[in-house]
């Protein structure tokens, strides 16, 4: 039977929040601690690799989230510091792994279901969000035309793919030296589809200190 894997992603510097955000305090708990805490309370996920650059406070986290296999630490790029996690978690050619932003703190089981549900259908699967706002395409200054938002989505984390998926995915960016903005990039380069599942508004990802007010307020009371 497939096993279940989770890639954790908390290695980046947080240039933009001032800070690495993945340990901004979140309800008096780092936000990497949230997403961790959702992960280990999936009774589906059975392994969980944390990236991260600190190694004392990737031990602390370990001591406290039994599902946690591993710590290593995060490489140049996302990608590299998502291949490092695969290398740890060992997975077998079948399995599933999800990876997910550190920084995205209220995910939820039902996404995180929803995600493995459709990685094990298809291989590959993404939570994606619909536009709202009216999506135009601008050069020096002005509107060159208007893209039709009914054909674009917001995609989010988690990402599940099959192990066989990712690493073939990530070995050939690493071969052709292309760097993607997610690991669903990098299995479409091989001609591959990737599913949509629908995401969470919710499920924001902290790169402000606004996001982490609305953070805040998503998690209520």
């Amino acid at each position: 039977m497939a096993r279940v894997g989770a890639v954790i992603v908390a290695a980046g510097e947080g240039r933009r929040f001032g800070g690495p955000k993945q340990f901004a305090p979140l309800r008096g708990r780092p936000v990497l601690d949230w997403s961790l805490a959702a992960f280990e309370a999936n009774p589906r996920v059975d392994a969980i690799v944390l990236v991260m650059g600190e190694a004392a406070r990737g031990a602390e986290a370990a001591a406290r989230y039994p599902k946690i296999a591993a710590v290593v630490r995060g490489g140049e790029r996302r990608q590299d510091s998502v291949a490092n996690g695969v290398a740890a978690l060992k997975p077998a050619p079948d399995d599933i792994v999800l990876i997910h932003d550190g920084a995205r703190p209220l995910v939820t089981q039902d996404l995180i279901d929803r995600v493995l549900e459709a990685a094990v259908t298809a291989g590959a699967a993404v939570p994606g969000l619909p536009l709202e706002d009216t999506i135009k395409e601008i050069a020096a200054g002005r509107v060159v035309r208007t893209i039709d938002r009914d054909r674009l989505a917001r995609i989010q984390t988690p990402q599940g793919f099959t192990a066989e998926i990712l690493r073939r995915a990530l070995e050939a960016a690493r071969e052709a030296g292309i760097s993607g903005t997610d690991e669903a990039a990098l299995v479409e380069r091989l001609g591959l589809r990737v599913a949509v599942v629908p995401g969470d508004p919710r499920n924001i990802k902290i790169t402000s200190p606004l996001d982490l007010m609305m953070a805040e307020a998503g998690l209520g009371r």
